[in-house]
């Protein structure tokens, strides 16, 4: 698949930036422990998948981490807002040749390696491809072509965002993944037994 290319966005790992709405229940340092696991998970299906693999950082770019540099180019997300990064991100692939590309983020316990390899077929056979997210928006996205509307006048972490990009995206042939969750609340993760290690001081 050397004509395809997968995004990650990532952030970076720092106490009190990342999963603030679940920190707001967990506190910030089990928030960030959870993070980094997730980041870890994410790894583990991502690094031999047969694509190129580009992870982009939401402060700065970190040399020596999680994300071998023999597997994954290392970027810096730019932009106002998560539309404009994800746009930029994809004009990006799209400037550097790439026929078919999947953005993802990195806080999916329930995504795999043949998920993503499934996204990459139907992407063949299909404009889109789009993986519904449980609370209204999208854990994955996929195009051959670059679609600017689906990045513009969206509420962002609203209950809305996975309706109003299917709008956009209805002149060409859409295949819909599986329906997951992501981990952005408590809620996400109380009852999944990996994550109760970090969960079990709040419990008690």
């Amino acid at each position: 698949m050397n004509n395809s290319l997968l995004l990650i966005l990532t952030r970076n790992p720092e106490l009190g930036k990342c999963k603030t709405r679940l920190a707001a229940k967990v506190g910030d340092k089990a928030a960030l422990n959870i993070y980094k696991f997730l980041l870890d998970h994410t790894v583990s299906f991502t690094k031999d998948l047969d694509v190129e693999k580009w992870v982009y950082y939401s402060e700065s770019i970190w040399e020596n981490d999680i994300w071998d540099q023999n597997s994954y180019q290392k970027k810096l997300q730019l932009g106002a807002n998560l539309g404009e990064r994800m746009l930029n991100t994809f004009q990006e692939g799209f400037n550097s040749g790439f026929e078919k590309i999947i953005i993802i983020g990195s806080d999916m316990y329930h995504l795999s390696q043949a998920n993503l390899e499934e996204a990459f077929i139907q992407l063949e056979k299909h404009d889109y491809v789009v993986g519904p997210a449980e609370d209204g928006g999208y854990y994955l996205l996929g195009m051959k072509s670059l679609k600017k509307e689906v990045f513009h006048n969206k509420s962002w972490g609203s209950d809305t965002v996975l309706s109003d990009t299917l709008k956009d995206l209805e002149s060409g042939s859409i295949f819909m993944l599986p329906v997951k969750n992501d981990v952005d609340y408590y809620e996400d993760i109380k009852d999944i037994a990996a994550f109760q290690p970090f969960l079990k001081p709040i419990k008690e």
